[in-house]
């Protein structure tokens, strides 16, 4: 297979690729919400309550935050999604009740709302038109590449710290995109 095209894709694409990555390393699989919720003591009756929660919140935000996106920096609706991501860890991490998980899950579902689509526009908007289709592959496969990552740690945190911990390192990773994020921005910023 030759490679040579993806010299065709700028630096601004790369780095919404990275972004994508680290952002999605911050975000485990929605599974170990429901391994919480479990633990917290909600009954396996009510455990896909867990997605319907998270999969409403997603959905009530998504528009919302799709046209904010249209006003304002996608970088700043990004920043956003990770403050949201890391209160729903840091209230998963400290929960002592299924309504404290249920918020976390809440929180999380708000902050899909206010990422997805903005990732996807970004990738969009830096690529040339006869390599979207490649682009958004490629994202994708690094995506989900960095989610199988992320579980992968995540399921070795929650077996060797304890849950609070796996949440814990969640908050942790969205700070640390946070900040790459910024530095992107300023970077952008300084760029001639």
């Amino acid at each position: 297979m030759r490679l040579t095209f993806l010299k065709a894709f700028s630096k601004h694409y790369w780095w919404v690729v990275v972004i994508g990555a680290v952002f999605t390393l911050t975000r485990f699989s929605e599974a170990f919400l429901v391994l919480r919720a479990e633990q917290m003591g909600l009954s396996i009756t009510w455990i896909p309550l867990v997605m319907v929660v998270m999969s409403l919140f997603y959905a009530l935000s998504a528009y919302p935050a799709g046209v904010l996106s249209d006003h304002v920096s996608k970088s700043y609706l990004l920043a956003a999604g990770l403050v949201l991501l890391a209160l729903a860890d840091l209230i998963l991490a400290r929960a002592d009740s299924s309504l404290a998980v249920m918020c976390g899950v809440a929180l999380w579902g708000l902050h899909m709302g206010f990422t997805q689509g903005i990732l996807a526009t970004m990738v969009a908007n830096v690529t040339p038109q006869e390599l979207k289709g490649t682009a958004f592959g490629l994202f994708n496969f690094v995506t989900g590449l960095f989610m199988l990552l992320a579980s992968v740690i995540a399921g070795w945190l929650w077996d060797r710290y304890g849950a609070d911990m796996t949440f814990y390192a969640g908050a942790v990773f969205s700070v640390l995109a946070m900040l790459l994020l910024v530095f992107h921005k300023n970077h952008k910023r300084a760029a001639p």
